[in-house]
């Protein structure tokens, strides 16, 4: 099981957990809260045999990485990210993320640039900014985040219950675009997530990215449901064509926020065709 120390805690090594499969150009899939890096799983079965190498990993805290108390912030994230490409040497990267991974994405472009990079591709976004505040009207008022936190403490297994069933619009699409087993499956993944990670990781949703947008100087492709109930369209993807210089705006309508899974066929075609051209 392939591992990179990322850094310590107490002296111990951080290390997160990767899978490196195929050949030809690499792509890089950052995964969302609270899923991990096999939560590509619908999109790696189209791209191997398409012919590129589909690199995936487990965000800190998450899925088979480590676990620790510390590390829960963009810069950080974006660090880990830096290290995995490194240690894999990698070179002429696209760099995909979903949701929390749109972060990594954002903030890796900002800080280390794209040198190793050709292009981008995020699904579900957080950018640009998700505070409201005197200079961003367009945010979510911070006592809904709040309320997330209150909510975690309490019993977070409550709150991705009722998480998990906005992030897929089960009200609306379960029995046909996502069954009872995979929802649990998310579910299962949420409930093994670290608690502390999965409280701090709320914390990262209010990065303003603002900043590092601009700095994003390679072909971009942003693809998000139209009824995406956690970052709504309005609030996230629809402000981007202004803020990224060469970016293409994809809405998929009715799609919920994890279109990976629920519009295979709608990401998966876009993906490919943004990866062709």
């Amino acid at each position: 099981m392939p591992r990179i120390a990322v850094g310590t805690e107490n002296d111990s090594p951080i290390e997160i957990h990767y899978e490196d499969h195929g050949s030809g150009q690499p792509i890089v899939m950052i995964h969302g809260y609270p899923l991990d890096g096999n939560s590509w799983e619908r999109q790696e079965r189209v791209l191997l045999p398409a012919g590129y190498r589909v690199i995936t990993y487990d965000r800190r805290g998450f899925g088979r990485s480590d676990q620790p108390a510390v590390g829960y912030d963009y810069d950080t994230f974006a660090g880990d990210l830096n290290t995995l490409l490194e240690h894999l040497g990698l070179e002429d990267i696209v760099l995909a993320g979903f949701s929390m991974g749109t972060g990594e994405v954002t903030r890796y472009l900002g800080t280390y640039g794209s040198g190793r990079v050709r292009k981008a591709a995020m699904f579900g976004v957080i950018p640009p900014f998700l505070l409201k505040t005197d200079d961003n009207p367009e945010g979510v008022d911070a006592e809904v985040f709040d309320g997330i936190k209150a909510a975690i403490v309490a019993d977070r297994y409550a709150y991705f219950k009722d998480f998990l069933d906005n992030f897929y619009n089960v009200d609306k699409l379960g029995g046909t675009r996502i069954s009872d087993q995979a929802w649990q499956a998310s579910f299962n993944l949420a409930a093994t997530a670290s608690p502390h990670a999965t409280y701090a990781c709320v914390g990262t949703w209010l990065t303003d990215f603002r900043a590092d947008l601009p700095k994003i100087d390679i072909p971009t492709l942003v693809v998000h449901g139209t009824e995406d109930r956690i970052l709504p369209f309005p609030n996230t993807a629809a402000r981007l064509s202004g803020l990224i210089s060469d970016v293409k705006v994809i809405p998929v309508e009715g799609g919920p926020h994890n279109i990976g899974w629920t519009h295979p066929e709608e990401v998966n075609d876009a993906l490919l065709t943004f990866l062709a051209e």
